[in-house]
């Protein structure tokens, strides 16, 4: 019976030990998670930056007046 109760007591000992330290994990968990989220905002601004900077190239470049066209015929 000794055995039993002891072995029922260390079981219990090695559950509680093995599911009560997360706490600090959640805490790195969770600063990470804002880290990538602020990256990934960051690299989406600078997307929407420099898609904005290259319409604009486009559109600056289309609309400038072709030098290499023929001259105009009389």
């Amino acid at each position: 019976m000794k055995k039993v109760l002891f072995s029922a007591i260390v079981t219990g000992v090695v559950a509680f030990a093995s599911c009560g330290g997360n706490h600090e994990d959640a805490a790195k968990k969770a600063a990470d998670s804002a880290r990538v989220a602020d990256s990934m905002a960051a690299v989406q601004a600078q997307a929407a930056a420099d898609s904005a900077a290259a319409a604009a190239a486009m559109t600056a470049d289309t609309t400038k007046k072709d030098t290499a066209a023929a001259p105009a015929t009389k």
